[in-house]
């Protein structure tokens, strides 16, 4: 029997994706941010960590995305 595989291969296999690690496992360690001080705006460190996780997670997302899309059709031209 051949040894064919009727399913397309996968091409999203970039080393890009190893940086997706990152806002999942910085908010895992929590001595990094488990204390009070300091504060912002009144907010303990704790609460404005996991805000400051939020955009470590965008940024990251954002970075693999635009290192790993394919161009969708030729420079300079239009859609339509």
């Amino acid at each position: 029997m051949a040894d064919t595989d009727p399913r397309p291969r996968r091409g999203d296999r970039s080393l890009w994706n190893w940086l997706l690690v990152v806002p999942v496992v910085v908010p895992l360690l929590t001595f990094l941010f488990n204390r009070d001080k300091p504060r912002l705006a009144g907010f303990p460190f704790f609460y404005w960590a996991q805000f400051a996780f939020v955009v470590l997670g965008v940024v990251c997302t954002a970075i693999v995305y635009l290192k790993t899309r394919r161009a969708s059709r030729p420079a300079g031209t239009k859609e339509g």
